[in-house]
């Protein structure tokens, strides 16, 4: 393997440092950019190429020591060795190359991230795999590999707390996710066999254990099918089926923002598409005439439902919104796109687009699929008014968006894209 010295020049989306050598692009794990690096090339393609550090000869300033003694060898995170502050720069950095690179947007209006005051101890929702010797552990980076962990330092202190004290001996164990309301202490395990088979449990602890089924299906095996969590004054079933945003006190600042986007006045109709459990469409019902929610997954929708406490100004659709949004007749004032990391479907910026809301807050959790349909959006007569990047995911490269988007005056067309 060849060995090269350069300098690194920015942070690429999905958390490498990049730089450039004899004009191909070298893409470099647990790099900081500004920094003077030796690498050796572990993958050469024709328009760019992977390195792995080696040497650093001029360090960043924003370069600190990883606490967590798995770090480098787990892939749960990407950026430990990069001082939060600095993650925040980044993130927001590579929103708008991406906005720019992708979107064709000259001069993306990408605020500020807003992040953690601790950036630490926060996912109420982590799944563990096991080893050929069933211990618990994390994958390691780009592999299936599995690594033993004691502890996870973005782990909720609650769930540390009961992976501390499982003691686990079934051979045919194949994952376990916990699950935990932060505000509410309520707990869940998620139990994945290489069988339907149950496991053998005890347990002293008020939690709920739940096996999850090769069809599907999940079946309680102590307690209940699901846990609690609060938002603000909003209070949600979740679950084990279902999504739910794994950073509680961060997803209060994301409903924060979506609500400040789209400034309901009380009399408008308000379209909450891929809904999940309810969040954003439940936190704004008390401020709009009627919300109308779409989701696929049954036990998602059947939690929105639960959620909703018989509001009646609030309908729950179940099914792929590119198919249940063109049959809705209502007229749409505000939207919530909150698609999953692939994007929206190209049918349901048409439908959209059809119903004229006069705003769209966009939440997304990929830039690259975001910036694609902000060009959709666009060729269909919507100008980008900013994007407010939300650090979900904290000592990680993974990065969430709101994009707010406003009704133009004129029909606008973007160069080589299409509205269908």
């Amino acid at each position: 393997m060849s060995r090269i010295r350069f300098t690194l020049q920015a942070m690429a989306h999905g958390g490498d440092a990049l730089g450039r050598h004899q004009g191909k692009v070298i893409f470099v794990p647990y790099g900081i950019p500004s920094e003077e690096v030796t690498v050796e090339i572990v993958e050469d393609k024709k328009r760019y190429a992977r390195g792995r550090l080696v040497e650093i000869h001029t360090t960043s300033s924003h370069r600190t020591d990883p606490p967590c003694p798995y770090f480098g060898d787990c892939g749960g995170c990407h950026w430990q060795h990069v001082e939060y502050s600095a993650q925040l720069e980044y993130k927001q950095s590579i929103v708008t190359n991406v906005l720019t690179r992708i979107g064709k947007i000259s001069k993306p209006p990408v605020k500020p991230t807003i992040g953690m005051e601790e950036p630490w101890l926060y996912r109420n929702n982590m799944r563990f795999g096991t080893d050929s010797l069933r211990r618990l552990g994390l994958r390691a980076r780009a592999s299936h590999r599995i690594i033993p962990v004691e502890s996870c330092m973005i782990l909720h202190p609650m769930l540390q707390e009961l992976y501390d004290l499982l003691d686990l001996g079934d051979p045919t164990l194949r994952q376990l996710t916990f699950r935990c309301g932060a505000r509410t202490g309520d707990a869940m395990l998620i139990f994945e066999m290489d069988n339907d088979q149950p496991p053998e449990l005890e347990t002293d602890t008020t939690i709920s254990c739940v096996l999850s089924l090769a069809d599907g299906r999940s079946a309680v095996l102590i307690g209940s099918s699901h846990i609690y969590e609060r938002l603000g004054e909003l209070r949600l079933r979740i679950s084990s089926g279902s999504f739910f945003q794994v950073n509680t006190s961060q997803a209060e600042k994301l409903v924060g923002v979506v609500r400040r986007y789209l400034e309901p006045t009380g009399d408008e109709v308000l379209l909450d598409a891929y809904c999940g459990v309810g969040t954003f469409g439940l936190a704004l019902a008390g401020q709009v005439s009627q919300v109308i929610g779409i989701e696929e997954s049954p036990s998602a929708i059947e939690d929105a439902r639960f959620n909703a406490g018989g509001l009646e100004h609030v309908s729950f659709y179940e099914g792929r919104v590119e198919e249940i949004l063109p049959g809705i007749e209502a007229h749409v004032d505000l939207a919530i796109l909150d698609p999953p990391r692939a994007g929206c479907q190209p049918a349901v910026l048409k439908a959209l687009m059809e119903r004229t809301p006069r705003r769209i807050a966009y939440v997304s959790c990929d830039p690259a699929t975001l910036a694609r349909d902000l060009r959709v959006l666009a060729n269909g007569g919507y100008e980008l008014q900013e994007v407010q990047p939300v650090d979900m995911f904290p000592q990680t490269a993974h990065i969430e968006v709101v994009a707010l988007l406003t009704r133009g005056l004129s029909w606008l067309k973007v160069e080589g894209c299409s509205s269908t």
